[in-house]
């Protein structure tokens, strides 16, 4: 309760958080819409998110945390779910298990009126494939993660590649050495957030600008 009028007071008009117990998202959910900070969006758990490319129980299990969290949304007004799509350099490839998995998670959340935003990590091939596989018509968009940008992907740039399919970010700071994921206030690294501005602005896209630090 204290953080939440903290963040209020100091004027952030929005924010997000991971998937909690019921009662304490519900908890947390009433207390933000009390002082009007409006609840953008749940980040689904991530641990051991490579599974789902692979036939395996645990891959079954990422599913079902997905469907969790996009329920939890539903249940609560929250508009989008941020997922990932693999971690680390050593990534399994798209699979059709794992792409069947995402058509189910998909097809879960749009019966259920909720956005999915799938962030950037290391492998483009990746949030390629959902991009191409899920239209925005489909309720799919990109969480762009400016500072995943600047320390796993060499120099790439996302945004030109995916900015119009933009739905939420997480703004945050490094020194653009891979994989030091640092989540600094901006300014506090090496990031250029003068181009990152200028590539939201072209994006078209008028939500919160979300830190994740």
């Amino acid at each position: 309760e204290e953080y939440v009028s903290l963040i209020a007071e100091l004027g952030f008009t929005a924010t997000f958080s991971k998937l909690l117990e019921e009662d304490r998202q519900a908890e947390l959910a009433e207390l933000l819409a009390a002082k009007g900070v409006e609840y953008q969006s749940i980040h689904a758990p991530f641990s051991s998110i490579n599974e789902i490319w692979k036939d395996s129980l645990a891959g079954e299990e990422v599913l079902d945390r997905f469907i969790r969290s996009a329920d939890r949304c539903a249940e609560l007004g929250i508009p989008i779910v941020v997922a990932h799509l693999s971690s680390g350099d050593g990534a399994p490839p798209v699979t059709d298990i794992g792409r069947a998995r995402f058509d189910r998670f998909i097809d879960h959340a749009v019966s259920k009126n909720v956005r999915v935003a799938f962030e950037n990590q290391r492998k483009l091939s990746n949030i390629a494939w959902a991009f191409e596989s899920y239209t925005a018509d489909d309720g799919v968009g990109f969480c762009w993660d400016c500072g995943h940008e600047a320390c796993f992907a060499g120099g790439r740039e996302y945004m030109p590649l995916f900015g119009s399919r933009l739905i939420c970010t997480h703004i945050h700071d490094n020194f653009a050495v891979k994989d030091g994921d640092l989540h600094l206030l901006p300014f506090d690294g090496a990031i250029d957030f003068g181009r990152v501005a200028a590539q939201i602005a072209s994006s078209g896209y008028d939500g919160p600008l979300m830190l994740e630090v």
